[in-house]
Formats: structure tokens, C-alpha cells, sequence
């Protein structure tokens, strides 16, 4: 699973990327290397987003001296991405072992084979500490992700058709199946935080919107940035307010995140969860703003021309038809929207009669 909508700027708004390596990808259990001790790894997912980018740091255990290699994200836990990760492991670490596993986030497609990966090297998982128990809770119950909640959140914003509540009921183990099992103990990352890796210092920079503590990690001296799913070359990052914060207001945090993000020198290598290495991280956080600037306006227009509910925003902020699964995210992103402009002051939000809350203008 990824909770990433495939939804681009329109042609005409597309940033000048730069992608140092063309078409170039690594191929099933190979590596490509983007930076001295920086290679990268490319899984498939069984989704209409079909892929996800893991990446091995060259690194060495400073207690011991050992050299080996640290993880960074994992993959969902299958048996095609076991497999996969025994190829890397047979061809690309060059004999060395992996020495620790760093999660940027607990979405299933990041932390899913965490586990088994830490069990395999008997070595620590390094995550944010609310990522990390957000993940032991979800892997444990339905959170979020489906089930009796989330069909019943869904309900109350629009989505009360028979047929889609059954599916999202029926969903109640959705999390735990790509995520069975998560590491019992962690090494915590902060915002701020330096941490050695191999011959390089990397920073870390905490996000918020997309998961609870989002970790990028920052590596001035090779001039990389691992963005995880902050900053992503062709779509814009899900930000979803899910049932179990019914109340949340993601998207400003998203976006104060962003600007964060456009500290960083210009010339930074951006290595996405998704897509392609590109360096043009200030033209995307420019043209990711623009793209939430226009559903925001968007969103507006609807609720000023009548009292809308989430479910309906969806032909107006997505422009394609979308499945189930894809619709889950759509609808958490259609209300994090609501949510934003709500919090804001410029739309109020009634209950109607019928259990659905719909937001007019102001």
C-alpha cells in the first residue's frame, strides 16, 4: 500500500526537473548508484503506484569498526519483496552485512518488511518514536486504514453508498497485512538530529501531514537529500485526515513542512520514496504549492455554489476515475482540503439530518 494518489500538475505547470540519470532504473534485486555510498533500490508494489525507491548508505558501526551498509525503508512485506531483498543481499552489499534499518515514515510500503529485515541482520530499526508506536498500534487494528471506523468516517463525509462502505469495512485488517509484524524495539529519530553513516554526517528533518513524523535525511557532504514521500518529481504527496483524528488539519502542517524542505541548497540531489533522483527541489515545492493553492480554490468555489461534502469534491479535485483503494485516499485528501479552509475560518461545517457533515462558505 501506498496512500500517494497519482495526481499531477497539468502539463503546462510541470517544473524544470533535472534527472541526472535519464531513464535509468535498477533493475529487480540490482542496485544504481546516485552518490558515492548511495545506492539505489527499486521494489515493486501490487497498486496502481507500482513501485517504491529504497536505499542502501554505505556505513560502518563506530563501536566496532565494522563496515556494512544501513537500509533506508523497506518495502511491504511480501514474498516478492523477501525475494527481491535476498538478491541485493547476494549481489550488491559486496560481502558486507547490513548493520541497521532507518524508516522514514510507517506507511506500509516504508516500514512493511522492518521486521523481518531487523531479524535477518540482528540489527536495530532507527525511526521517529510516534511513527514508530503509530505503526505498532496500526499493525495491531484497523487505524485508520479501514474497517467499522473508517467506513463509518467515510460515511459521515459523503461516501454512504452500500457497496463502498461494505468494501471499506471489510478492509479491517488492511494495515496488519502489509505490515504483520513491526521491530519491538528502535533507535529514535529527532528533528535536528546528526547522525553518522559511514564518512557522512546526515541531518534530520522531521515532516508533518503526510505521516505523524515524517524523518527526510540530509546529507550535505554528498549533496543528497532523501525526501521519503515529503517531495516526490511527478505527484503531488497524500495528506489525509483519517478516522481516528477526525478533526485533523494536516495540509497547513504539509506545507509549512515544505518550506522547511526549501532551506536546502538548490543543487541537492532529491531522492524520492517515488519517481525518478531529480535535483529541482525548489521548482517542486513551488509548483507542489501551486497545485494545493488550486484544489484549495477549487474547493472554495464548490462550497460557496453549495454546502458540499467530501465525497463530492472528488470529480472536482480528482480528474480521473478512481478504485476503491485509491478512493480511500482521495477522500482523506478531499477532507484534509475542507479541513484547511475550515480551520481557516472560510468555510463553517454543518451535521445534517441524514449524519453528513457539509462545509459552506463563510
Amino acid at each position: 500500500m501506498d496512500v500517494n494518489v497519482r495526481q499531477s500538475p497539468p502539463a503546462d505547470a510541470a517544473p524544470p526537473l533535472h534527472y541526472p540519470f535519464g531513464d535509468a532504473l535498477p533493475a529487480t534485486g540490482r542496485t544504481l548508484e546516485v552518490a558515492p555510498g548511495v545506492r539505489w533500490v527499486r521494489m515493486a508494489l501490487p497498486f496502481a503506484l507500482d513501485h517504491v525507491n529504497l536505499w542502501l548508505l554505505r556505513d560502518r558501526d563506530p563501536a566496532s569498526g565494522r563496515e556494512g551498509w544501513a537500509i533506508v525503508d523497506c518495502g511491504i512485506a511480501s514474498d516478492a519483496t523477501r525475494e527481491a531483498w535476498e538478491q541485493v543481499f547476494a549481489h550488491e552489499l559486496d560481502g558486507l552485512p547490513v548493520l541497521r534499518v532507518i524508516v522514514t515514515h510507517m506507511h506500509p510500503d516504508h516500514i512493511g518488511l522492518a521486521h523481518w529485515l531487523t531479524e535477518r541482520w540482528a540489527c536495530r530499526l532507527w525511526i521517529s518514536a510516534t511513527d514508530f508506536h503509530v505503526a505498532r498500534i496500526a499493525s495491531r487494528s484497523t487505524s485508520g486504514f479501514g474497517g467499522d471506523g473508517a467506513a463509518a468516517f467515510f460515511a459521515a463525509h459523503g461516501l454512504t453508498d452500500p457497496e463502498s462502505v461494505a468494501r471499506v469495512r471489510a478492509r479491517a485488517d488492511y494495515y496488519a497485512g502489509l505490515v504483520p509484524q513491526v521491530p519491538p524495539q528502535f533507535r529514535r529519530l529527532m528533528d535536528g538530529q546528526r547522525i553518522a553513516i559511514g564518512r557522512h554526517e546526515w541531518r534530520c528533518i522531521a515532516g508533518h501531514g503526510h505521516a505523524p513524523e515524517h524523518i527526510s535525511l540530509h546529507g550535505q557532504a554528498p549533496g543528497v537529500l532523501i525526501s521519503g514521500d515529503m517531495v516526490l518529481p511527478r505527484i503531488s504527496t497524500n495528506v489525509s485526515v483519517y478516522d481516528t483524528e477526525p478533526e485533523a488539519d494536516p495540509l497547513p502542517l504539509y506545507l509549512a513542512s515544505l518550506e522547511r524542505l526549501r532551506a536546502l541548497p538548490a543543487s541537492t540531489l532529491v531522492l524520492p520514496s517515488h519517481g525518478r533522483p531529480f535535483v529541482g527541489l525548489h521548482a517542486r515545492i513551488d509548483a507542489l504549492r501551486a497545485h494545493h493553492e488550486a484544489r484549495l480554490a477549487e474547493t472554495m468555489a464548490a462550497c460557496r455554489a453549495r454546502p458540499t461534502h467530501a465525497r463530492a469534491l472528488l470529480p472536482v479535485l480528482f480528474k480521473r476515475p478512481l478504485d476503491l483503494h485509491q478512493t480511500t485516499f482521495a477522500m482523506g485528501e478531499a477532507i484534509a482540503h475542507l479541513h484547511a479552509l475550515w480551520s481557516a475560518g472560510r468555510l463553517v461545517r454543518t451535521l445534517g439530518d441524514d449524519g453528513v457533515y457539509r462545509f459552506a462558505a463563510a
